[in-house]
């Protein structure tokens, strides 16, 4: 019934996902089959930068769901992201074992180095995969329900639970900057050599991130589509538009706010899971404020309150970025802030905000 309901109401969601299925056949079909000769081959490198960008919008579909429907602005999503790519790059680290630099079986070259004599206690399980993968959602979903407790007992909202969730997240950068943390200091962890047997720097083991990455992306869409379509997510509308009156009439609008943020952080956990052995390190840079703020340009710019906005900004903002980066680097801030504030004065809806404009115009 879902189905019927998402084909019937949703058309360019339907549209995105018809697009995914397709890049999951072309993209590995233009890697693995055709020849590094052709002009139609596709490079490891290319699948790498596609898989990534489908991380990113996986992030930006999360920072919408509270964003866009439930009116909060966070700006430590980034951070949820981060401690997610920290779980699965700890368990890519125990993975390492004797091929390590030092040759230690149990601890992570960084660990020896610093002449850390055995494995922090936070450090056990993660040498099986199931474990970490269990910590890629509870500890950003701990995090969040932590944090969103506290705020929303206590009704901060607007502006200050914005600088809030930013504080928190500069906490944590400069927490794990420090080497007493365990999680690898300044250069973070990397160096992983394989993922549940698979060599990282196959091809197709690239091909299987990427193929992962657009299979969560395009199930994170479905359910988070399947939640503001629902009880729940009409609920979020309302408190977003009007919080005081949907509290007056009954609803418990911090145990609502809860449970979306949490859902919502832990899809950012899974997204930085995915991020991680594609890009092969994790370092307390991705904690940094400005990372969250640029995720919420990814959303403004796509379509704020649509799911599929936010997924779109996502993929072409990185994709500019990629090319300004490397032709006109100095460029690229200014070119993205300029963006941004078009996009905020003239086209408050985004870039998908143009369809209902030539609708209007018709």
């Amino acid at each position: 019934m879902f189905l019927n309901e998402f084909r019937r109401n949703d058309k360019p969601g339907v549209w995105l996902l018809a697009a995914l299925l397709v890049f999951s056949i072309v993209v590995p079909v233009l890697n693995l089959a055709v020849p590094e000769s052709s002009v139609l081959h596709l490079s490891t490198y290319t699948v790498t930068l596609l898989g990534k960008y489908l991380t990113y919008a996986l992030l930006a579909l999360a920072a919408d769901l509270v964003w866009g429907y439930l009116g909060i602005l966070s700006l430590g999503h980034g951070a949820f992201f981060a401690l997610g790519g920290y779980a699965m790059g700890m368990y890519l680290m125990r993975q390492i074992g004797e091929r390590g630099v030092y040759g230690d079986p149990l601890l992570p070259d960084f660990m020896v180095f610093l002449n850390w004599h055995e494995l922090p206690w936070f450090w056990h399980g993660f040498d099986q995969f199931g474990f970490a993968m269990l910590m890629v959602l509870l500890v950003p979903g701990l995090l969040a329900c932590v944090f969103g407790y506290l705020a929303f007992r206590s009704r901060v909202t607007g502006v200050y639970l914005s600088i809030m969730t930013q504080a928190m997240t500069y906490a944590l950068m400069l927490a794990f900057f420090r080497n007493e943390m365990g999680f690898g200091g300044n250069n973070g962890l990397t160096d992983f050599k394989d993922l549940l047997g698979f060599d990282l720097r196959a091809d197709s083991t690239r091909i299987g991130l990427f193929l992962a990455s657009a299979a969560a992306l395009a199930l994170a869409y479905l359910v988070t589509r399947y939640i503001v379509d629902s009880r729940l997510g009409l609920a979020s509308v309302a408190i977003r538009d009007a919080e005081s009156r949907t509290r007056f009439i009954g609803y418990r609008v911090e145990n609502i706010k809860l449970w979306v943020f949490v859902f919502s952080a832990m899809l950012a956990g899974v997204a930085g899971a995915l991020y991680v052995p594609q890009v092969g390190i994790i370092n307390p840079g991705e904690f940094s404020p400005l990372n969250s703020i640029e995720l919420i340009i990814w959303v403004a710019i796509g379509g704020r309150g649509t799911l599929y906005g936010a997924v779109i900004g996502a993929l072409l903002v990185n994709y500019a970025k990629t090319y300004f980066t490397a032709a006109l680097p100095e460029v690229w801030l200014y070119a993205l802030g300029g963006l941004f504030i078009l996009v905020t004065l003239y086209l408050p809806r985004g870039i998908v905000g143009l369809r209902h404009l030539r609708r209007a115009g018709t």
